[in-house]
Parts: structure tokens; C-alpha cells; sequence
């Protein structure tokens, strides 16, 4: 079974995430969706709610699951996963130059390698932190959202 791990904080899971899941699902037999915690970042949601809103968007596709990605490295959890692959969605170059270094330091550390999926272009704008700034100030992010997602916005 080929397994991959799709990471990142999802706070909150936005289309641009859903659609590099899902081509990663056409790829994997599994993929995990490991939902991290940077501890110097102030959340919207919890872990515990961003993995269920994780679970509830993407409830349909075939071998996704999240998790809670918990502390330490990403190559120490893929490995104790057993996943062979990490997949990163890349909106650009800058994307890209930030990923390099940490997807050859993971080869390096466990041997796990590194796909990189070019975003579909109507999502390349999108980032989390934009979408919560332009929600926060009364714009309409109901198109980039999930239907998970968007009621919980709406109860903010």
C-alpha cells in the first residue's frame, strides 16, 4: 500500500487544500492528513476542530483520513505512519524555494521524499491566513471554503 502524508495546520481547510488532497488521493492508496500545531502561531480554531472539519470535508474521498499531527519532526511521523511520501501543494516559486531545503532535509532524516503538486491556478491566491483577514473584515470567502468550514465561520 503506497501511503502519503499531506501536512500542515489547516486553520481552516480551504478549497486550495481540498484539491491538492484529492489529486494526492488519485496517486496514493492512502493519504493522511496530518494536521500540525505550530505553537507560535495564534489559531482560529483548535486542533481538535481542524481535524474534524478536515474529517468532514473530505469524509468522501477514498483513503484520506486526518489526524493530529502531534510534536515533533514530520519525517518522524510519516515514518512512524509508514508513509512513504509527503505531498506539498506549490501556489509559486516562492512556495517553492521555502520547501526545497525541509523536503531534503526530511530525505535526509528518514528517507522520506517529497512530491510537489502544482496548484490548480483559481486557488493560487488563496492562503488560510488571507482568507481568515478577509472574513474577519466582512468579505465573502464562501467560495473558497468548504460547506465544513463555512458554518463554522458563521458562528464566529
Amino acid at each position: 500500500m503506497r501511503r502519503a502524508v499531506c501536512p500542515g495546520s489547516f486553520d481552516p481547510i480551504h478549497n486550495g487544500h481540498v484539491e491538492i488532497i484529492a489529486r494526492a488521493a488519485s496517486l496514493f492508496d492512502e493519504v493522511i492528513v496530518a494536521v500540525s500545531t505550530n505553537y507560535s502561531k495564534k489559531y482560529l480554531f483548535s486542533e481538535e476542530e481542524r481535524v474534524v472539519m478536515v474529517d468532514e470535508t473530505l469524509g468522501g474521498l477514498r483513503g484520506v483520513s486526518a489526524m493530529p499531527m502531534g510534536n515533533g519532526l514530520l519525517a518522524d511521523f510519516c515514518k512512524e505512519q509508514g508513509a512513504e511520501a509527503i505531498v506539498k501543494g506549490l501556489r509559486s516559486t516562492v512556495d517553492y524555494a521555502y520547501e526545497i531545503p525541509m523536503a531534503t532535509m526530511n530525505r535526509h532524516l528518514t528517507g522520506v521524499e517529497t512530491v510537489f503538486l502544482q496548484a490548480d491556478t483559481r486557488y493560487t491566491h488563496l492562503s488560510s491566513s488571507l482568507l481568515k483577514e478577509v472574513s474577519a473584515l466582512g468579505g465573502n470567502v464562501s467560495e473558497y471554503f468548504p460547506r465544513a468550514v463555512m458554518k463554522r465561520i458563521a458562528k464566529l
